[in-house]
C-alpha cells in the first residue's frame, strides 16, 4: 500500500464519515492541533528517564488518537461505524493522574514558567499546544455538536500536561522555574 493517495492534491481531505473538507477547515484544524500536540508528548517520552511517566505518556498518546478520530467524525450524519470516542473515563484517568502526581509535589506558592528538564520543557510546549486545541474545539462546539467529553477532556489535558511537568522535574530533582516580579 502507498502512502500517498493523491486525493488531497487540490487541498482537501476526506473526514471519518467519507465527507470531504478543506484542509483548512476548523474541524482539521481542531484534530491537527492534537496530532502536533502528540508529536510533543512523543518527544517528551524520547526524553523521560522515568519509566511510569513514560508509560502514561505512552497511553494519553493512544487516548490522543482516539480523540482526534473522535474530531474527525462529526456526529451528524451518524457515521456508518462508530470510531473511538472520548469518554468519562479517559477524563477520570487525567484526574487520577493528576491527583497522583500533585501528592509527591510541593505546594505550589507562585507561577512556574515553562523549563527545567528537557521532558518538562516539551510537556510545557505540549500544554501551550493543547490550549489552543482547546481554544479551535471551543470554537468548532459553537458551531457543532461535539458531544459531552471532547472539550472535557481537552481542558483537563492541558491541566495534567502542567502537573506531569513539574512532576519530571521533581523525578530528575530539577526545581521549577517560579515566575517572581522584580
Amino acid at each position: 500500500m502507498k502512502i500517498y493517495t493523491k486525493t488531497g492534491d487540490k487541498g482537501s481531505t476526506s473526514l471519518f464519515n467519507g465527507d470531504r473538507v478543506a484542509k483548512n477547515s476548523l474541524r482539521v484544524n481542531c484534530y491537527g492541533t492534537i496530532d502536533e500536540m502528540n508529536s510533543i508528548i512523543g518527544l517528551a517520552i524520547t526524553f523521560s528517564p522515568d519509566t511510569i511517566l513514560k508509560q502514561d505518556l505512552i497511553q494519553l498518546s493512544l487516548t490522543l488518537f482516539n480523540l482526534g478520530s473522535d474530531l474527525a467524525t462529526p456526529l451528524i450524519p451518524t457515521p456508518r461505524f462508530e470510531p473511538p470516542r472520548i469518554n468519562p473515563d479517559n477524563i477520570a484517568t487525567l484526574e487520577g493522574l493528576i491527583d497522583k502526581y500533585t501528592a509527591e509535589l510541593p505546594a505550589l506558592r507562585s507561577f512556574v514558567l515553562p523549563g527545567g528538564t528537557k521532558t518538562a520543557s516539551f510537556l510545557h510546549q505540549a500544554r501551550t499546544v493543547c490550549r489552543r486545541a482547546e481554544r479551535l474545539i471551543v470554537e468548532l462546539s459553537e458551531k457543532e455538536d461535539l458531544g459531552n467529553y471532547a472539550l472535557v477532556f481537552v481542558n483537563r489535558l492541558s491541566d495534567y500536561l502542567f502537573t506531569a511537568a513539574r512532576y519530571s522535574n521533581l523525578l530528575e530533582e530539577v526545581e521549577d522555574i517560579k515566575w517572581e516580579t522584580k
